[in-house]
């Protein structure tokens, strides 16, 4: 085991066993418990009452009393899913991953796979683009060893039994896991489950080429000095391949839906030298991209301070790494089954695609914080890890066999992708009036308060509320994942209609039903994430009932069920310490992907629509955010003046202080001198 990241890792550890030494981290984690069946029944009449109109709620609260009445369906299926949790880790986990990932059959990027931007990084020349990806491989597999040994610190609760040991399983499903496309359902492949032994290779994707890149060489890992000289070697290669008849873009197959791409590598599989360049590329540990640069064209048209500085702004790093930004740049340069595809371009833009099934968002960022603070740790020090090897056999570069049949399938992909990325509205929200904060100085939870000004802005702009997902871990449990809060209150309908005028209220009116709604959405989360979600049990009583071939309940099959699980606001916090994001598609088409990041004084949101849709626009959604965001504060001062102001140094030479009252935010600046109106996004 490296001795610098093991020294990193039991620093990290240290500190939250000395901070929290009353919990055993040898007792196992507790299983996901079952809620109570009235409980979920009643909170899902709750949330669908606001989203609704009356004649159709009465119709719910009719067939969730004969659900739930004595005797009836719902007892029966409660008792065997209670039986069946005495019988599993997690009685959730399968059907849940199931639902949510195996069996959608729509392509995986922009609609599943999420993109992560890392803190932007500038490179003089080549060589220091191949140093820092070098770099990145050699602290990846550095971490991979703590991984391998699951010597991983344990992360803990933060609030709610503040310090509680969480499941850490997601963490050892994130190299050598991999998504194999089927017909109807996927199957993901992970480590714990292998029969072959463990990978020493990763993959390098290089103009639309794949080049295996061995990392251990006759038992020994390769230097960072190594692994420059061979990212040197697959460069050279991959330039002098380009023109090549042969380099198909077989990547783009794996953009496409996925029933296509099941049967497609299949196709591909009938071919010996297919089944090995297949085989090569979902048994390795991870995919490094080593991308073009991208043009300034690509920014939006309003980000005219990034563009005046020669630099690319967050929608354009965004789409990058969410899809590659279309075949004619670094979309197939991208495998997008394999769950860890880091992506490193020319141009200094650094990143990830990730495959989500294995692993929330929430666990790769703290693996990626802590990998990017560990690199910065060794390149400041110049540790060296192993003498270079002398003679070094060059990366193998893949190839393969493609009938007339898979050339097909290949230009279908190619048209079908980028419909997809010029279909994708992406704008990013750079608020930064406050951050985090400022909701905790009222004493108000800065994810609530993210999620109340989210349905204002819904409301606002859409005249309605919708259903809300937002993800809550459950890594408390045994194998936990995530359950659902819904923002989509009674008391947040009821709040956002004064804060619209619908209704007419006081100041002290609003600050009430904010603080009620504030509240409602707490404890619909505390709930949840201690195992009480409504969204997980209703699919587990209904995937029961199909499992023991009994007639669905109507309860399942009327239309308010399938309002109450189409999701046009889907939202999730994603926090981190850098200054790095994530980003992710919408799920349903009239709806939009809102993922947040509320650092102290900041609060950055990606946001995410489609274009033909005439329902939504992310622009018009993301300034409306901010005038709700602005609202609020100015809400919150009148009624509540806090003794502390935040305030801002970034903007202006002289480097005085302003108050916040007294500035616009770069989004409102920006607005102001673009001339084109209504703004639309530039990609």
């Amino acid at each position: 085991m490296p001795h610098p990241v093991k020294d990193y890792v039991t620093r990290v550890a240290s500190f939250d066993e000395e901070n929290f030494p009353e919990w055993d981290l040898a007792t196992p984690l507790p299983k996901l418990p079952v809620p109570d069946l009235r409980r979920t029944m009643d909170r899902y009449c709750k949330v669908l009452k606001p989203i609704i109109p009356e004649d159709q709620y009465k119709r719910v609260e009719e067939l969730v009393t004969d659900f739930c009445k004595d005797g009836g369906e719902g007892e029966y299926l409660q008792t065997k899913l209670k039986e069946l949790s005495k019988e599993q880790n997690n009685w959730a986990y399968n059907w849940w991953l199931d639902d949510m990932y195996m069996k959608a059959r729509l392509p995986l990027p922009v609609n599943s796979n999420p993109g992560m931007v890392f803190p932007r990084v500038h490179f003089q020349d080549q060589k220091e683009h191949f140093r820092f990806a070098a770099r990145l491989i050699s602290g990846i597999l550095d971490y991979k060893t703590i991984i391998d040994a699951r010597g991983l610190p344990v992360d803990r609760a933060n609030h709610l039994e503040k310090g509680q040991p969480l499941c850490m399983e997601q963490y050892y499903r994130l190299f050598s896991s991999y998504r194999i496309p089927g017909v109807n359902k996927d199957t993901l492949v992970t480590p714990s489950g292998k029969l072959l032994p463990e990978p020493e290779h990763i993959i390098v994707i290089c103009r639309n080429q794949y080049f295996v890149l061995d990392v251990i060489v006759n038992f020994m890992r390769l230097s960072e000095d190594n692994l420059h000289s061979q990212l040197e070697r697959i460069m050279k290669e991959a330039i002098a391949g380009e023109g090549e008849a042969n380099n198909e873009m077989v990547g783009l197959l794996t953009s496409a839906d996925r029933d296509s791409w099941a049967r497609a590598r299949m196709r591909l599989m009938q071919d010996s030298t297919n089944r090995d360049s297949l085989d090569m590329i979902e048994r390795c540990i991870f995919i490094l991209s080593l991308d073009k640069g991208i043009p300034l064209s690509f920014n939006h048209q309003n980000s005219i301070d990034e563009t005046s500085m020669n630099l690319r702004d967050d929608v354009s790093l965004a789409c990058q790494m969410l899809h590659g930004m279309g075949s004619k740049l670094n979309s197939a340069n991208r495998w997008f089954d394999k769950t860890m595809q880091f992506i490193v371009c020319e141009d200094g833009a650094c990143g990830l695609n990730y495959e989500h099934s294995p692993s929330e968002g929430i666990a790769v960022i703290k693996l990626i914080e802590h990998l990017l603070t560990y690199m910065e740790e060794v390149r400041v020090k110049k540790l060296v890890r192993m003498h270079s090897l002398c003679e070094l056999p060059y990366p193998r570069k893949l190839h393969w066999k493609l009938t007339p049949e898979t050339a097909q399938d290949i230009a279908a992909a190619d048209v079908h992708l980028n419909k997809i990325i010029s279909n994708l509205d992406l704008f990013v929200l750079r608020y930064e009036k406050f951050g985090r904060d400022f909701p905790k100085s009222q004493k108000m939870s800065p994810d609530s308060f993210i999620q109340l000004a989210l349905q204002l802005t819904q409301y606002k702009v859409h005249g309605r509320l919708v259903s809300t997902y937002e993800s809550a871990s459950t890594r408390r449990f045994r194998e936990g994942r995530v359950d659902n809060i819904r923002a989509n209150s009674v008391q947040a309908l009821a709040w956002v209609k004064t804060m619209t005028g619908k209704v007419t209220a006081t100041d002290e009116e609003k600050m009430t039903l904010f603080r009620e709604a504030l509240e409602s959405q707490q404890e619909f989360m505390i709930q949840t994430i201690l195992g009480h979600g409504i969204d997980c049990h209703l699919l587990g009583l209904k995937e029961l009932a199909l499992e023991l071939e009994r007639p669905l309940h109507e309860l399942f099959t009327d239309e308010t069920y399938t309002i109450a699980n189409q999701f046009p606001l889907s939202t999730s916090q994603v926090p981190t310490s850098m200054d790095a994001f994530m980003c992710y598609g919408p799920v349903v088409p009239d709806g939009y992907g809102c993922a947040y990041n509320p650092h102290p004084d900041y609060i950055l949101v990606a946001i995410t629509s489609l274009k033909d849709s005439e329902k939504t626009s992310s622009d018009l959604f993301g300034y409306t955010l901010e005038g709700c965001f602005n609202e609020m504060y100015e809400l919150c001062m009148r009624l509540n003046p806090t003794q502390t102001v935040p305030v801002e140094i970034k903007n202006g030479s002289n480097g005085v202080e302003k108050p916040m009252s007294s500035q616009k935010s770069r989004l409102v600046r920006q607005k102001e001198a673009c001339s084109e109106s209504p703004p639309q996004n530039g990609i």
